[in-house]
């Protein structure tokens, strides 16, 4: 097992251990004094599991990638590079990457054998899960985010790194609500900083919508303008509650609509203030030569004035929520039921976040069968059917909504426990983006009434945070499962 201590990668020498015959269960080891005590995202050959240290009273996240003697020299060399440069960034706005391990395939290790990368634990979760598709959020909000983000890629562009893959996604918060930029696993060096000389990229990478137009052709491309694009189309979709287009091509009619100006007088484009639009067009500029820069973004008038929301997290988490709770998705996620809310005593979780304001009035945490449990996915409900009864439905209307499924299958490592029922989920969304994750279903007794109720959390894996808020609502608006969700 190798040992990543953060800069440079050295041999990590395990206690003696015995060789695992066939029979004996691979098991995980511990990070840096880390426990992984709970998966909870992930699918294939990634999954993300929930961290404790528990002499130390600390949680993180560790970030698991299956090895297997199917990998390729060029995957293991792009993962290596990933941890070595998102190791060597250390800044308040990008998730902390704390150590990792390296178990390799066919050590006779008891281990199973991954990259697991230890990181921040992101308390808040995805940014992007609070927003109302097609709604967006505030200016003001928008504004507190896009501030953050702008001085978090102004920090990763002077270490000489391009991150290529500003999504949504990537975008989580802490327990304060402070933003965090994560994932690095298609970013690359493309400045030294001792002389500052550059270099042209040609790696075709990124999510279609997000993608800046200059990467749909063959030429090698400057690096800063594409993430600088990135965070235009996210300012954007903070505003608006969707990507402003497909992808930037001709194939696209609301980009062809961009491009000659037309778009402007359609929704969302023209309830965006003109302070924040001249911004985001300037962003936008589809000639990457005349592309406003980062210091240019930094001191524009929208950019510059000044925030209403710092040091207020009871504030910025009603604003950020404000439409989730003014359409009534918060009241499905968070009914007022009548068990009492005790902690879950099992769950190390609890203790290390629901001392924040911020998580507190966000509503991430669930009344379960065992007591309050953290859950930072607002994408979640309560039904009046047992979980055996209530997954038949969830599939019939799976089925309508034209999303591929898979009842029954063990999800998140924890399929099967304690009644709990799984289905595994997938598909396209509307711009034209895979997303994939869980549906999990447990067992709920609620003091206030007689009947076995049930407690469904909808996890994703992968695909952008309001496309999976987009299905969740579907679902619990469906025909077959709406009568039986339990609402405030």
């Amino acid at each position: 097992m190798r040992l990543l201590d953060i800069l440079p990668l050295r041999r990590h020498l395990d206690t003696p251990h015995q060789v695992p015959s066939p029979a004996m269960s691979l098991k995980y080891p511990k990070v840096a004094g880390y426990r992984l005590i709970q998966q909870v995202g992930g699918g294939g050959f990634s999954s993300v599991f929930q961290a404790v240290h528990v002499e130390d009273h600390r949680v993180a996240a560790c970030k698991m990638v299956v090895l297997t003697k199917d990998t390729t020299q060029v995957e293991r060399k792009t993962l290596e590079k990933e941890m070595r440069v998102h190791a060597a960034l250390k800044f308040k706005h990008v998730l902390e990457f704390i150590n990792a391990v390296i178990v390799e395939p066919n050590s006779g290790s008891p281990y199973y054998p991954a990259i697991y990368m230890l990181l921040e634990f992101a308390a808040g979760g995805d940014l992007f899960d609070k927003i109302a598709p097609d709604i967006g959020v505030g200016e003001d909000v928008a504004h507190y985010y896009f501030l953050q983000l702008l001085d978090g890629l102004t920090y990763i562009h002077g270490e000489g790194v391009c991150h290529r893959d500003l999504k949504p996604e990537n975008l989580l918060l802490d327990a304060a609500g402070i933003l965090k930029i994560s994932d690095f696993g298609l970013c690359s060096v493309y400045k030294l900083k001792e002389t500052g000389r550059t270099r042209m990229l040609t790696e075709r990478c990124g999510s279609l919508p997000y993608v800046a137009p200059e990467l749909a052709g063959s030429s090698a491309y400057q690096a800063e303008p594409i993430d600088v694009w990135g965070i235009g189309v996210i300012l954007f979709t903070m505003l608006a509650g969707n990507t402003p287009w497909d992808e930037p091509t001709s194939r696209s009619y609301e980009y062809r609509r961009y491009l000659s100006k037309e778009i402007f007088d359609d929704e969302p484009w023209n309830r965006i203030g003109g302070g924040c639009l001249s911004l985001i067009t300037r962003l936008l500029d589809v000639d990457p030569t005349t592309r406003m820069s980062l210091q240019e973004a930094g001191g524009h008038p929208w950019v510059i004035r000044s925030s209403q929301l710092v040091n207020r997290p009871v504030a910025l988490a009603e604003q950020l929520t404000q439409q989730l709770r003014d359409s009534g998705d918060l009241a499905i996620a968070n009914p007022t039921l009548g068990s009492p809310m005790e902690q879950d005593e099992d769950d190390p979780m609890f203790s290390a976040t629901h001392g924040s304001q911020f998580t507190q009035k966000l509503l991430l945490f669930s009344q379960t069968q065992h007591g309050t449990r953290y859950n930072p996915s607002l994408t979640r409900f309560y039904a009046s059917l047992p979980p055996s009864a209530l997954l038949p439905l969830i599939g019939e209307a799976l089925d309508s909504l034209g999303v591929k499924y898979k009842l029954g299958t063990s999800g998140g490592g924890n399929g099967g426990d304690d009644g709990k029922l799984v289905c595994r989920v997938g598909g396209i969304d509307n711009r034209k983006v895979m997303f994939k994750g869980w549906i999990e279903i447990e067992p709920f007794s609620d003091a206030s009434r007689v009947s076995q109720d049930s407690f469904c959390v909808m996890k994703r894996d992968e695909g952008g945070p309001m496309s999976w808020r987009r299905l969740w609502k579907a679902l619990v608006c469906s025909p077959e499962v709406d009568p039986y969700v339990l609402r405030k």
